[in-house]
């Protein structure tokens, strides 16, 4: 048997790769690869998706691999849509933005929703039935390999049509959902996350870097964040409009207002707190390339992304044992439950946490 290198696809974060059983000098090699992950329930190695690491794994490999498409799954088909499918999608449109959602939840929504105008464009909507969305459903899980994320998405744009723009009741279209996955979130640790925030030489890009970090916020709530809205004398950042449009406060460390007011000085933004060069806000793109360039620098997770220094601030201020609720409060969240998934993610070593055996042996002598 030869090794096999898949194709991925354009937009695919990870390139996965079949090593056979008795070539273990190349899966070591493979191992040794930055980000690299044993999936087992395909029998597959994978490493991020970049063309460096498409070669070198064809290098690895040498002339005895094989390059095929990834053919596991086919893509979600997409397809024009008529006159009556775009009559659709601005009733959807005018139904969210007179329910005041947010410019990005509405595209996200529009994309969802066309998928499945793809599917019933041609249809009476009012005729679709429940068991014919579910029958849709099952057909993308089955040959397109949906995530339950791409599958909540959809039905959350499916019921917001149905519910919202066509008033219909809700417990018509009360649509399977798959069953939720209890994730734990990607964490740094605090060396790393030090290293990635002290990386960038530019006074700006350092600060955007530590005030995610240090006040724990989204990339849309630092966008946000006016000048105004830096409370130095009480120690604290307002955040307003943040998701589910609830204002809030969260905490602004010592360190980063002395970081803050040396950026000021030398920026003087007028309204917004980070503006771009046209004094317009700061992009999303912009910043995310900001810490892509810090993770690569400094060599760290890979896997890490912009969000992940809110998810290490706040599994960083469990290890302070910052009070759950306060935490609550300053992330944002509604519920209790939400905040409490990051005592799930504290390091836990022997460094951390004594174990009752060695409280057993402490004053003993382990017989080998």
């Amino acid at each position: 048997m030869q090794p096999v290198i898949y194709q991925p696809f354009k937009k695919a974060k990870r390139i996965k790769v079949f090593i056979p059983y008795d070539m273990i000098v190349v899966r070591e090699s493979i191992k040794k690869m930055d980000g690299s992950f044993w999936h087992p329930h395909q029998k597959l190695w994978s490493v991020v998706n970049t063309s460096q690491n498409f070669e070198q794994l064809k290098r690895i490999c040498g002339g005895n691999h094989i390059i095929e498409k990834d053919m596991r799954f086919a893509p979600v088909p997409s397809v024009p849509l008529n006159e009556n499918a775009s009559e659709a999608l601005f009733e959807l449109e005018k139904a969210l933005v007179l329910k005041q959602y947010s410019n990005s939840s509405i595209q996200v929504y529009k994309k969802m929703f066309s998928v499945f105008l793809g599917k019933f464009m041609n249809r009476n909507l009012r005729e679709v039935t429940k068991e014919e969305i579910e029958g849709f459903l099952y057909e993308l899980i089955t040959k397109s390999k949906i995530s339950e994320s791409y599958q909540n998405q959809l039905i959350n744009a499916i019921k917001a049509y149905y519910e919202h723009a066509l008033k219909m009741p809700r417990e018509y279209y009360d649509i399977q959902r798959p069953k939720r996955a209890v994730s734990i979130p990607n964490v740094l640790s605090k060396s790393e996350v030090l290293n990635i925030i002290q990386s960038p030489k530019n006074i700006k890009h350092r600060a955007i870097l530590h005030t995610i970090y240090g006040s724990g916020l989204r990339i849309s709530e630092l966008l946000n964040l006016r000048v105004a809205d830096v409370h130095s004398d009480q120690g604290y950042l307002f955040i307003k409009d943040s998701k589910g449009k609830k204002d809030r406060k969260t905490i602004l460390p010592k360190q980063l207002l002395v970081l803050l007011r040396a950026y000021y000085k030398g920026y003087k933004p007028s309204y917004w707190l980070f503006e771009g060069q046209t004094g317009g806000k700061y992009s999303t793109a912009s910043i995310r390339s900001i810490f892509r360039k810090a993770v690569d620098d400094t060599n760290s997770n890979p896997w890490a992304t912009v969000h992940t220094l809110r998810h290490s601030f706040a599994t960083h201020c469990i290890e302070n044992n910052i009070n759950i609720r306060h935490l609550q409060n300053m992330l944002g969240h509604n519920s209790p439950k939400t905040t409490e998934i990051y005592t799930k993610t504290i390091e836990i070593n022997n460094k951390t946490i004594i174990s009752p055996l060695d409280t057993l042996l402490k004053n003993n002598i382990l017989h080998t």
